[in-house]
């Protein structure tokens, strides 16, 4: 399949300068009927859950509780189609011309707000969540399947604010049973710029961009599907301190460790 998009210089220019892009169109109106009817039903089904892929970022997760923010990691993993569409091939396209050409695919998620009742996901950087001893060139590329508005729940972010380096965060609320991170000290949101969206476009963002959402105040769910691409990562001499991430103990991390320790123990008793 061929790419059927090319940013112009200026675009190319104002993601490195800015940190951030927004474009309208990422793939047809027709491959997003697709894809939506796709993540309706991983969602529906709850793929992942006991690996610890689908749980609630921006609650407690606990089982027979409403999720306010429901994630899936990988949801390519439970759904393969999802890798063989022109919304990858254009995604991928445009991450090789901001980041070059040893750029490669290095994820997806899925965050669903649900009707009324999906929350907001806070200020943060999204290289805060990762690892320590390495410095990230990283891109995600958000796409939402219906339209993103202020009302539902667009992107926003602080222009140049992958110029500084990642901030002090903690878990929403200050609460470690939540896998959601939030900034110790809100950026000057009198700077934000909201990137509304038709259904398929897309905002693209530097790993140390800071960016929110709000929650859903629409009768319907937004539902937003996020591809990471990354050149290699740097090895630091002086390891950053995350120790945000260390004071977590949540319900997605135990079910996370449960079926790794299962996983192990099979393939122990494959190997006697």
């Amino acid at each position: 399949m061929t790419p059927t998009i090319v940013l112009t210089p200026d675009k190319i220019n104002f993601y490195h300068r800015e940190g951030y892009l927004s474009i309208s169109a990422l793939t047809t109106s027709e491959e997003v009927d697709r894809l939506r009817a796709i993540y309706d039903d991983l969602f529906r089904r709850r793929v992942g859950r006991e690996e610890g892929n689908q749980f609630d970022l921006g609650g407690t997760d606990e089982d027979g509780k409403d999720a306010v923010l429901p994630q899936i990691l990988g949801p390519s993993r439970y759904a393969p189609v999802l890798n063989d569409t022109l919304l990858r091939v254009n995604a991928l396209a445009i991450a090789i011309q901001l980041l070059g050409p040893t750029t490669k695919f290095s994820g997806d998620h899925a965050i669903l707000k649900p009707a009324n009742v999906g929350a907001e996901t806070p200020w943060h950087q999204d290289e805060a969540y990762w690892g320590e001893d390495v410095d990230h060139e990283a891109i995600s590329i958000w796409i939402p399947l219906q339209a993103a508005t202020m009302i539902n729940g667009c992107m926003q972010f602080i222009p140049r604010s992958h110029l500084v380096e990642v901030q002090p965060h903690h878990t929403i609320g200050y609460d470690p049973r939540i896998h959601g991170l939030e900034m110790d000290q809100l950026p000057d949101i009198s700077k934000a710029v909201a990137c509304p969206l038709p259904a398929g476009g897309a905002t693209i963002h530097h790993a140390r961009t800071m960016h929110y959402t709000g929650p859903n105040k629409s009768d319907k769910p937004r539902r937003a599907y996020i591809l990471t691409y990354s050149t290699e990562a740097r090895k630091r001499t002086t390891p950053r301190n995350h120790y945000w991430n260390r004071t977590k103990e949540t319900p997605r991390e135990q079910r996370a460790r449960q079926a790794q320790q299962a996983a192990a123990k099979a393939a122990g008793g494959e190997a006697s």
